[in-house]
């Protein structure tokens, strides 16, 4: 007998009613997208190295999937759909002086040198709003991301908001050089305040900047901390920021979302290319965030387009895993019926079957074994979510059976006359 093969660690198979509920989702995220005027746009699954370099400011090129095409050059897997979003801006709308809306659905690939159960492909759907560098595009993208979880049932959630310019102002004002603005911002992530405080009195930082990093803990809460954070600001860069979030948050007052939002100053962005706001979501079932996003208004000019930008994906995997475990339902149509037929009925059921597809009803073919009963047939349909099996039988008989709530009627010869 021949090994079964599995899948490799961090990829998996989706499949039956997981696959359609999953397929489910997306369609109705794409519904919220489409009603925001975004235009799809698919990407190639690996391009150039290029796309992907250090300068650009995703992730380490140690967790690239690369290989090499017949010439030689280095491609890589995507890690990340907005650089190849970037790139394909710059290169298909050269000349468009307008705002570019586009949205996505896809996987990404990321070898994560730690494993530790994480997936190494996900599905993501996201939103990128090219040539626009305004208030109005910031709140936007927040106010769209709060829409499309509400759609999908999704109630107990927060997006969690910052703008990276803020914390930049900190680290400007303190006069650290690459290595410690690396070591800062590492202890940061990782919420470690009193690490801060330790290692700038290390080097000997001045007191007013080891004062503002003392008080960074304290700047995580509702709108109310904007104000309390200029207190800190340095300089003009940093009460600008906070400036710009406070305007965001009237905008999306307007929008009626604004309950959803909260702010945390010590945030910093996961990719290298993020210039303003920036933000996750969060909830409940899943140790990761659902949603991840910002602006990066210099990314589209490495590739040959000057082009403000904002955007943010959605980890459909991780979404899935929360509402699942928060019990919310995601809707999945009972959508076959099944067609069951005994031995000389084939051409009865082929001619039932084409009549319903002609309906666009969907329709499942299936010839009974003659060592099966009938309830595992219905068995079957319940398990893959068939809403009804018509089972014609030798005699001509036929037996209806409404596999959502148990209801049968049979009809013979005479009656189908």
């Amino acid at each position: 007998m021949k090994k079964l093969l599995h899948t490799p660690e961090g990829v998996r198979d989706i499949y039956n009613v997981e696959c359609g509920k999953k397929l489910a989702l997306e369609s109705r995220l794409k519904k919220v997208f489409h009603m925001y005027g975004y235009h799809d746009i698919q990407t190639p699954t690996f391009e150039y190295f290029d796309v992907f370099r250090k300068e650009i400011g995703t992730i380490p090129s140690r967790e690239l999937y690369k290989f090499f095409d017949k010439e030689g050059n280095t491609l890589v897997l995507r890690p990340d759909f907005t650089p190849s979003i970037a790139r394909a801006a710059a290169t298909l709308f050269q000349e468009e002086q307008l705002p570019i809306r586009l949205c996505y659905t896809g996987s990404t690939f990321v070898n994560h040198s730690s494993y530790q159960g994480r997936l190494r492909e996900t599905t993501q759907m996201g939103a990128e709003l090219l040539g626009d560098d305004s208030v109005e595009a910031d709140a936007e993208m927040l106010a769209l991301v709060i829409e499309s979880m509400l759609t999908i049932g999704l109630k107990e959630f927060q997006l969690t908001v910052s703008n990276v310019d803020f914390l930049q102002s900190l680290i400007e004002d303190a006069d650290l050089d690459e290595d410690a603005r690396e070591r800062v911002r590492e202890l940061i992530t990782n919420r470690n305040f009193y690490g801060v405080e330790e290692y700038l009195e290390s080097i000997q930082v001045k007191r007013s900047s080891k004062e503002a990093f003392g008080k960074m803990n304290e700047l995580l809460g509702g709108v109310d901390i904007l104000e309390k954070a200029k207190n800190i600001a340095p300089n003009s860069k940093g009460v600008m920021a906070l400036r710009r979030l406070e305007k965001i948050y009237e905008i999306l007052k307007l929008y009626g979302v604004e309950k959803f939002v909260t702010f945390d100053l010590s945030m910093s962005g996961t990719y290298g290319y993020y210039t303003g706001i920036i933000f996750r979501g969060y909830t409940y079932g899943t140790g990761d965030a659902i949603v991840k996003g910002g602006r990066y208004d210099h990314l589209v000019e490495k590739f040959g387009k000057k082009s403000a930008s904002i955007g943010f994906a959605i980890v459909i995997d991780e979404l899935m895993k929360a509402l699942i475990r928060q019990k919310i339902r995601i809707v999945y149509t009972r959508k076959n019926t099944i067609v069951l037929y005994d031995e000389g009925r084939l051409r009865e059921a082929i001619a039932l079957a084409k009549d319903f597809r002609r309906k666009a009803k969907n329709t499942e073919l299936v010839k009974k074994s003659k060592d099966k009963l009938l309830e595992a047939y219905v068995e079957y349909g319940k398990e893959y979510y068939a809403g009804n099996l018509i089972y014609i039988k030798k005699s001509g008989e036929i037996t209806m059976i409404n596999l959502v709530n148990g209801e049968q009627k049979t009809l013979n010869s005479t009656d189908r006359s």
